[in-house]
């Protein structure tokens, strides 16, 4: 959070609470909602017309899909993957780093084929994908700029927040990057040709034209519009609308509606900032748009509740058409609980860390924020966690599964072996149950190497995972 000159009492992490209705609620498998947590990450998959209790119990499986069997890879007819094989990494050596070259979001394309990252540095890099399945570099572009604000007196970092992709309307490629304060509108092309002068006598009374004659491939990458000097507060998402002519980009306090094609207005659809900042109790943490319904966005804030809003009811959406939230069990309350509050205990990610909150506390890890991704098929949910593990939750068996990211002794189809986080001071078992990897103590776990930022194919059972300034790609069998 960087609310600090108005409120440095609210350090609040967010969760997401995605239900999974039949008619009008938001449909987790077509939607990437970001997840900010802290070190107890939690999801609930629920269905609406289900009571509480049986919601905690039981994944749902969705009345559209048919039950998968225990072999196949098909995302139609079986099961979701059971193995993952390392793919590719791209970047340098951990020892290498530097702060500007750390990964700070990923995000593909709605066919799959382009993947887009962006860096602190304000870069962005796009990786095409090849016949033969790997990503290699398409284009590489300095986005954003540090800038200084001269009326407050602060620095506006170059870190690119967000990504998104805009669906493709003819030959190039459109994107919105965003940082703390300003949205861009990107287009990448490609130009394989460049015209050629004539070669007539200018004092001849022959008259030719220029002509296109073939060249090497450039990849162009050019800023169409600049969408600023519309958020006092530092932007966390931006959501592209289902009609593609609107999007709308959220800060800590207030959710801002733009047209594509209009760069100086915007309209608030969204203020929880009180009269007295005082006041002042939870923050906005993310937003997203409806995949199909333009009229319906949610919003989720640092309470852990997530309010979905019909703009057909009003203009400004203060008051919501739904609110998902879990109630908060007194018995379970302490000092850390604001801070690492969550919508349910259906998938608990960190439990491992509960006994150290308070060294989590002391060197602000606990207000890490790890996103969270779907699977295309919408069965497999991911997120990243410490020492650059990642875990994978299968949504219709319950099951669970806990992976590393690493380069050492990996080569291109490589499966990865499942590893195990035990409690600090817990003994560690003779034998590993089902061939795990030796299981890893929470004490041992390198806490400046993690997995923030994560995507997933649309289509494919590929997984893209950013590991400080390396991006792996993971591939399902």
């Amino acid at each position: 959070m960087k609310l600090m000159e108005d409120s440095s009492s609210v350090k609040n992490d967010v969760s997401m609470d995605i239900n999974s209705s039949d008619k009008n609620n938001l449909r987790a498998s077509t939607s990437s909602v970001s997840n900010s947590l802290g070190n107890d990450l939690k999801y609930r998959i629920a269905d609406s017309s289900s009571d509480s209790s049986s919601r905690r119990q039981q994944p749902v499986v969705p009345a559209s899909q048919p039950a998968d069997s225990a072999n196949g890879t098909s995302p139609t007819e079986a099961g979701p993957p059971q193995r993952w094989l390392f793919s590719q990494v791209k970047g340098t050596a951990w020892e290498e780093v530097s702060e500007q070259d750390i990964i700070s979001c990923v995000e593909f394309n709605h066919t799959g084929q382009l993947l887009a990252t962006g860096d602190k540095g304000g870069r962005i890099v796009v990786f095409q994908r090849a016949s033969n399945g790997l990503y290699n570099v398409y284009s590489t572009f300095t986005s954003h700029e540090p800038e200084f604000d001269y009326l407050k007196s602060l620095e506006i970092e170059e870190k690119i927040n967000k990504i998104r992709w805009l669906p493709r309307q003819n030959a190039a490629h459109c994107l919105l990057s965003t940082n703390d304060k300003t949205v861009k509108f990107w287009r990448v092309s490609e130009k394989d040709r460049v015209m050629e002068p004539p070669e007539a006598d200018p004092e001849g009374p022959e008259l030719r034209l220029p002509r296109y004659a073939p060249a090497e491939l450039v990849v162009e990458a050019a800023p169409r519009r600049v969408f600023a000097n519309a958020h006092t507060y530092h932007i966390n998402a931006i959501s592209v609308n289902s009609d593609q002519e609107t999007f709308l980009s959220a800060d800590d306090l207030r959710v801002n509606l733009w047209h594509l094609q209009i760069t100086d207005q915007s309209y608030n659809i969204v203020d929880i900032k009180p009269a007295n900042m005082e006041d002042l109790t939870e923050v906005i943490t993310a937003a997203e748009f409806h995949p199909s319904h333009c009229h319906l966005f949610v919003y989720s804030s640092s309470k852990g509740s997530v309010r979905l809003c019909d703009m057909r009811q009003r203009a400004l959406c203060d008051q919501h058409a739904a609110i998902y939230e879990e109630a908060d069990d007194p018995a379970n309350r302490s000092f850390f609980s604001e801070i690492i509050s969550s919508i349910s205990d259906v998938y608990p990610v960190h439990e491992h860390f509960r006994r150290n909150l308070c060294a989590l506390y002391e060197n602000d890890c606990i207000f890490d924020k790890f996103e969270c991704c779907w699977s295309g098929d919408d069965k497999l949910v991911f997120t990243g966690s410490y020492n650059n593990l990642w875990r994978v939750f299968n949504r219709q068996q319950g099951s669970e599964l806990t992976l590393e990211a690493s380069r050492d002794g990996m080569s291109p189809g490589t499966e990865l072996r499942p590893r195990r986080v035990v409690q600090s001071g817990s003994k560690a078992p003779q034998q590993n149950p089902g061939g795990l990897a030796e299981p890893v103590s929470a004490d041992s776990l390198d806490l400046q190497k993690k997995i923030l930022h994560l995507a997933c194919h649309p289509g494919d059972s590929c997984l893209a995972l950013a590991a400080t300034n390396n991006l792996y790609m993971i591939a399902g069998a």
